[in-house]
């Protein structure tokens, strides 16, 4: 299926790559298609003057079918193509184009396309530098989401993206970023945030995959690991880092926010001792969310005010490991394993109810779906979120699956960038205007 397919009991669908006339290979049968910096060098012309354009493929029909299986409920959905017949581009059309249209146009096209349009001719690999073309790609609608993933290969930083919208796993360069024994922190607005040591000194760096910039953050007060969380505002082109407690359980640090307009780090509140449950945090509507097993619920850092609040909102039974996930607005879910044997587990999803403090529970993870990830009841899987889009990838079996909330739709992504062994993966929206100051 080449477009993202829904799931019932009796089938399933798959995000992965197809194999294509401008050469987009199933990573499966080849590696995954690499992505040059902008601005460097390239021999191969890739103008689409005199060239014969892309095929241009539309879904011509939808079937919507509705199983209803409580909650177990799914969307099924099923694409077919239209192929178009191909178009020939005039040159001297190309060739005389206003510089303001140019950039409008240019702006439009995929992130990851405008990579392989720098080598066109010197003009278009200015423009793609410009500021003006950086302000109208600020303007368009997003590219969509796409997983990041992220890992070292003979202490060679590696990174693959695969973009949910084009169904293509790209290959982005990461040897611009220095040396150090460092970690995905995450993604947000653009922007990628690591964190590790140079030497025994703890540092944190933020920078864009897109543009190949980056930059150390200044060093907190005080200066040792920590769990950290990056939020981009790019309504005032702005970002903030939030350090919580020490990743060691030291509960005397006091929280610390780095504003990238001040270039500096803030000191708050001591997080009250509590026992947490999870290093994962969760960031939504200006909250800082994390799971407490004493005094049993969530903390919540409110980036507003500087302070703690206590959230009494019990988790449910049986419940062996959960992660939390940012959903859209106000929205924050519980994805985690039920049961204690593992014939009786399952995956389930819960939403708070900010009003009761109540998880309320509004889908589960098909037996199909949830045998294939987690083979042995004792394995170890990661959950993550964005848009309310929820991924789960598997330690051991290499695979990622996607849950849409809205549409209620599972599906595996394909590909072997999931399956390198230490991998780290986040959500990531690739943006050129994304700036690291």
């Amino acid at each position: 299926m080449d477009a993202i397919g829904g799931s019932s009991e009796s089938g399933s669908g798959e995000i992965g790559p197809q194999l294509s006339r401008n050469g987009f290979y199933r990573e499966e049968e080849s590696c995954v298609k690499h992505v040059s910096a902008l601005g460097g060098g390239g021999s191969r012309n890739t103008s689409p003057l005199g060239r014969v354009g892309s095929r241009n493929t539309s879904p011509s029909r939808q079937k919507v079918i509705k199983t209803p299986r409580g909650l177990d409920e799914e969307t099924v959905t099923t694409f077919g193509k239209a192929v178009q017949p191909d178009v020939q581009m005039e040159d001297n059309i190309w060739a005389m184009l206003p510089e303001d249209l140019l950039i409008e146009i240019l702006a439009r096209v995929p992130p990851f396309m405008i990579f392989r349009l720098r080598s066109v001719c010197k003009r278009w690999n200015s423009i793609l530098l410009d500021s003006s073309f950086l302000k109208f790609h600020s303007q368009v609608p997003s590219h969509g989401p796409c997983l990041l993933t992220f890992w070292k290969n003979s202490q060679t930083p590696q990174c693959s993206v695969f973009s949910l919208p084009l169904k293509t796993w790209y290959r982005i360069p990461f040897t611009f970023l220095p040396p150090w024994a460092f970690w995905l922190v995450g993604s947000s607005g653009g922007l990628v945030c690591f964190s590790g040591l140079d030497g025994l000194t703890f540092k944190t760096l933020v920078c864009n995959p897109l543009t190949q910039r980056w930059r150390t953050l200044p060093s907190m007060h005080h200066n040792q690991q920590r769990q950290l969380i990056m939020v981009v505002d790019r309504t005032d082109r702005s970002f903030k880092v939030i350090a919580t407690s020490d990743i060691y359980g030291d509960k005397s640090l006091p929280t610390e926010v780095y504003d990238s307009k001040l270039n500096s780090w803030s000191l708050h509140q001591i997080m009250p001792a509590v026992n947490l449950c999870s290093s994962k945090m969760a960031f939504c509507d200006s909250r800082l969310y994390l799971e407490t097993l004493s005094p049993l619920g969530l903390m919540m850092y409110r980036l507003d005010t500087g302070y703690w609040e206590h959230i009494p909102a019990k988790f449910p039974r049986s419940l062996l490991d959960g992660y939390l996930v940012a959903g859209t607005q106000k929205r924050l879910f519980l994805v985690g394993r039920i049961g204690l044997y593992s014939t009786l587990q399952s995956m389930r999803i819960w939403e708070l109810d900010h009003a009761k403090f109540m998880w309320v529970e509004m889908s589960r993870m098909p037996p199909k779906y949830f045998r294939a990830l987690l083979r042995l009841s004792a394995e170890r899987f990661e959950c993550f979120g964005q848009d309310n889009l929820i991924c789960f990838t598997s330690w051991n079996q290499g695979k990622g699956l996607l849950y849409d909330v809205d549409k209620k739709v599972w599906s595996w992504i394909a590909g072997c960038a999931l399956q390198s062994y230490n991998s780290q993966v986040c959500f990531y929206e690739p943006r050129f205007d994304a700036s690291i100051y």
